[in-house]
């Protein structure tokens, strides 16, 4: 590789060469750094390629960016960067961070021109990030209290840690943040609420790591494997933090604890883990309450081979809500997610389609909420690939079938809705004749 000094005099001359060319012909300069990329990066890409961010290298300065530069422009013509899986045929999202066709152009051009700075008086103000997140300066950070110990190699049971929170009083969370300290370890995390007086995990301990086997009363090994508890927040790779409208909030009642279930995997290096979620509370009670409720076939079995298995699972709204948006899960085999509105004349309107990407686990947040009435029946379909065709297929000639391990496979329609502020998630899944009839 030639030394630095060369190529940085090489893409100059080639910078000022390419600005002359367009000067003498009349054309417009080629695009800048500071007056025309910076901003682009600012709004869609500096969330992850900054200074402790996710990204493994930052783009704040036109120094770290510059070497980039052709790399910049490849991603973004193949849209590859920013992450987005979305359909575009189906639904309008508020987080779509995709590049418009003017945005991909002028990154392509800059990256053709050789990258040139431009003028430093035509940065964008910077943006305030927190240092290590991607949500304003939270409220409360609850850690857990001991670390994981992961392997190098092998499986890990599902790991969980009961944490409490020592609220005096309850809490409306408006932005929530799950950040693993060994995320390459960590396939999903869940935390949830588990309000005073709950059953749930009742005789597990608490404020150290344990798996349902070591559990000793059969309840509480049933209860680690199935909740009705409220779902505070998902993580996953490549997930989004939460923020919800003014009017709009997670609530955790005072005295609550919170319920860490970790689904660890090896990489061949030994790591400890001691994940973290962020809260920043809205000091007013809102109008609506957020509930994370889930779409879920756990009994489907895949054959060995099958290139576009089917799993389609149903299920009606016991109330009205406001339908605000969608978090699918699938694993290595996951090829395509799909939710639909099945409406009573048995039109079936799509509301998503994700082509899925188990390393970048989006979610998905409706531009407009959607009123659903009481009665409204969801779908949610998964493709499956299980043909060796499939590059992340763990065995194409298995069967697959639900289960824990990124090995085997899940099929799990997450999606947030708003109720009342005083409805309860029991209170939602109750049906009332005088709902149905209202609406």
């Amino acid at each position: 590789m030639p030394p630095r000094a060369p190529v940085r005099r090489i893409c100059y001359g080639a910078a000022a060469l390419v600005l002359a060319t367009f000067a003498a012909r009349g054309q417009r300069p080629a695009p800048t750094f500071y007056g025309d990329v910076l901003p682009i990066l600012e709004r869609h890409c500096q969330v992850c390629h900054r200074a402790g961010g996710l990204a493994p290298m930052p783009f704040e300065t036109y120094r770290e960016t510059r070497a980039f530069a052709p790399a910049i422009a490849h991603a973004a013509q193949t849209r590859a960067m920013p992450p987005w899986f979305a359909d575009p045929r189906f639904g309008h999202f508020a987080n779509d961070p995709s590049l418009s066709a003017a945005d991909i152009a002028a990154l392509v051009a800059w990256a053709r021109a050789g990258a040139p700075a431009g003028d430093p008086g035509q940065a964008p103000p910077p943006p305030h990030w927190t240092r290590g997140w991607n949500i304003p300066p939270p409220d409360a950070v609850i850690t857990m209290p001991q670390a994981v110990p992961l392997p190098a190699r092998g499986q890990v049971d599902y790991t969980y840690e009961i944490v409490p929170t020592h609220f005096d009083r309850d809490e409306w969370v408006q932005f929530s943040q799950i950040e693993p300290s060994a995320p390459d370890h960590v396939h999903h995390a869940v935390v949830y609420i588990r309000p005073p007086g709950s059953s749930w995990l009742r005789h597990a301990p608490v404020g150290v790591p344990f798996t349902a086997k070591d559990l000793r009363d059969p309840q509480d090994r049933r209860d680690a494997e199935w909740t009705d508890s409220d779902l505070l927040l998902v993580y996953a790779p490549g997930s989004s933090p939460d923020h919800w409208p003014a009017t709009m909030a997670k609530f955790v009642p005072r005295g609550s604890d919170l319920v860490f279930q970790m689904h660890y995997i090896t990489n061949g290096r030994a790591a400890r883990d001691r994940t973290r979620i962020g809260l920043v509370f809205d000091r007013q009670r809102p109008r609506y309450r957020v509930l994370t409720l889930q779409l879920t076939d756990d009994h489907f079995l895949i054959p060995p081979g099958a290139p576009n298995f089917e799993v389609e699972v149903h299920g009606t709204l016991p109330n009205r809500a406001l339908l605000l948006g969608f978090f699918p899960h699938l694993h290595l085999r996951g090829k395509t997610f799909e939710y639909n509105l099945v409406h009573r004349d048995g039109r079936v309107e799509t509301l998503l389609r994700v082509h899925w990407n188990f390393y970048w686990q989006l979610s998905y947040k409706l531009a407009q909420p959607r009123r659903l009435a009481a009665g409204t029946e969801l779908q949610a379909i998964a493709w499956f690939d299980n043909s060796a065709a499939n590059p992340h297929n763990p065995d194409p000639t298995q069967w697959v079938h639900w289960g824990d391990q990124t090995s085997e496979e899940m099929m799990v329609g997450f999606f947030d809705v708003a109720v009342p502020a005083g409805m309860s998630k029991r209170q939602f899944f109750l049906r009332r004749r005088a709902s149905r009839n209202r609406n």
